[in-house]
């Protein structure tokens, strides 16, 4: 029962795999497309630096509100915090009714009535005030401390406001970025889809002319053995058929190789077995003649790697402002909640107490030698490379999208001639094959026949391919390709 459980398992999973693709199992171009899109790594890379820059820019945003921090610590200290090193004795003062003022009440001679004194000359004091050494002896072993600090910004230089628009232009510029790499990850597919296309027709052909060439070396093997042909006709016959069953061989592997570059590039497994809407089918091509001229400005608004370019050197622009707020002056409000254990707020007591205090901090630059005016300069000189390349890359998209219209119209030109050299190759074809079969003409002739309408439709078929990924190619360089815009 376990087996036959694990079967129908296995059953159900063979039978719903193509379901994965469709209910036909013919999986359209929009279909790998979307698969890729949704597999391709390179393409969640973009997708987190979106994410990435959008967070920077919520972060330089919030230099504009106030910051509240906490601090707090803890110390141990080994000694005890003592003003005096002994007792001390202070001397005391007596009104004095006489002067109308308090004077020190010394120890006077009875005799003469005058102060005495120590031998170093002061006078000895009558009464003194005993300070302990005790009463002045702190206990600091253990410490506590911390504080609660407001910061509110007044005015950096203007460096957070130019550090808010470098964060949008580096988020444009990301976003842009990923719908470059869509538009990329699109035609990759459209190339390995086609591929497949081509090969799958060209299996078919290269199956056809083996039939062909199978058909007319029965004709001829049975003509000698009436004896109307030579065994040297058969031989070029079996020579020919040979080499053909080497093509389809090839053609085959090839046709294999491509449908795994196609999975691999959808994202899904490189065995995995998929059958294409348009195997088989009949290419028209390009709807439209291909424009000649194109308004680059357009262009230059569509393209995506040109829009990242542009947020870039904005970006930089906003990079010489951040260097050029080390150049000016600073102001910052500044609050603060400070306590400690044991405080000194209302006497020695060992107990938590604190106060507030509010202020503001002033920053003026004065002289670093050049340090931030040097820094200013290199970012200038960082942003005029920026526009050099964006202007070096628009002449390169001007020269891109000529070359890619003019291929383009080469491809239909291409594609209206084989199928023309189609249709005659097909009628020599059959005048050959009835000529044959009248007698009128050689083994030669027929396969002279086959080899060229064999050219001339593989011919065609690389024309409507190339034609498919001219119009795809064009669409990329115009910027009109289109992308999801999901990051």
């Amino acid at each position: 029962m376990e087996y036959r459980r694990i079967f129908q398992i296995f059953a159900a999973l063979v039978v719903s795999a193509p379901m994965a693709f469709g209910g036909s199992g013919a999986v359209s171009l929009d279909s790998c497309r979307t698969m890729a899109l949704k597999h391709n790594k390179q393409l969640k890379v973009r997708s987190e630096a979106v994410r990435m820059a959008g967070y920077q820019k919520k972060e330089a945003l919030a230099a504009y509100l106030p910051a509240i921090d906490f601090e707090g610590g803890y110390m141990y200290n080994q000694k005890e915090l003592s003003i005096f090193d002994s007792d001390q004795l202070l001397p005391t003062k007596s009104f004095d009714l006489a002067t109308q003022s308090y004077q020190f009440n010394v120890v006077k001679n009875p005799v003469t009535g005058q102060p005495i004194t120590t031998p170093d000359g002061r006078p000895v004091p009558e009464t003194v005030a005993l300070i302990p050494k005790e009463a002045m002896t702190y206990d600091i072993h253990n410490v506590f401390f911390g504080a609660v600090t407001l910061t509110q910004p007044i005015f950096m230089g203007g460096k957070i406001v130019a550090m808010n628009k470098l964060t949008h232009y580096a988020e444009e510029a990301a976003k842009a970025l990923h719908n470059h790499e869509a538009e990329n990850v699109i035609y990759a597919v459209d190339a390995a889809y086609w591929q497949v296309v081509s090969l799958k027709s060209k299996h078919e052909l290269a199956t056809s002319y083996v039939a062909l060439l199978d058909t007319l070396r029965r004709n001829v093997n049975a003509m000698v053995q009436q004896g109307v042909a030579t065994k040297s006709d058969l031989l070029s016959v079996d020579v020919k058929l040979n080499a053909a069953q080497i093509d389809l061989v090839k053609v085959e592997n090839g046709l294999s190789l491509s449908r795994m570059a196609l999975a691999q590039v959808c994202g899904v497994p490189v065995n995995t077995q998929m059958t294409l809407a348009d195997e088989g089918a009949d290419v028209t091509g390009l709807s439209v003649p291909v424009a000649n001229e194109y308004d680059m400005e357009d262009v230059y608004a569509r393209r995506q790697d040109l829009r990242a370019m542009e947020m870039g050197v904005k970006a930089l622009g906003q990079k010489e402002k951040v260097a050029m707020s080390d150049m000016m002056p600073k102001l910052a409000l500044v609050g603060s909640y400070s306590f400690s254990n044991p405080n000194m707020f209302n006497g020695f007591k060992k107990r938590f107490d604190g106060a507030f205090s509010v202020g503001a901090v002033l920053s003026i630059p004065i002289w670093h030698w050049g340090g931030n005016y040097n820094k200013y300069r290199a970012a200038k000189s960082q942003t005029r490379m920026a526009e050099l390349e964006l202007d070096n890359a628009r002449d390169l998209i001007e020269l891109q999208v000529s070359q890619s219209s003019y291929k383009a119209q080469e491809a239909l030109k291409t594609l209206q001639m084989t199928t023309a050299n189609l249709s005659k190759a097909q009628e020599n074809l059959r005048t050959a094959t009835l000529g044959f079969r009248e007698g009128v003409l050689t083994t030669d002739n027929v396969m002279a026949a086959q080899t060229a309408w064999l050219k001339a439709n593989s011919e065609y078929v690389d024309a409507r391919i190339e034609v498919q990924l001219c119009e795809v190619y064009l669409s990329k360089v115009l910027g009109t390709l289109p992308y999801p815009t999901d990051y």
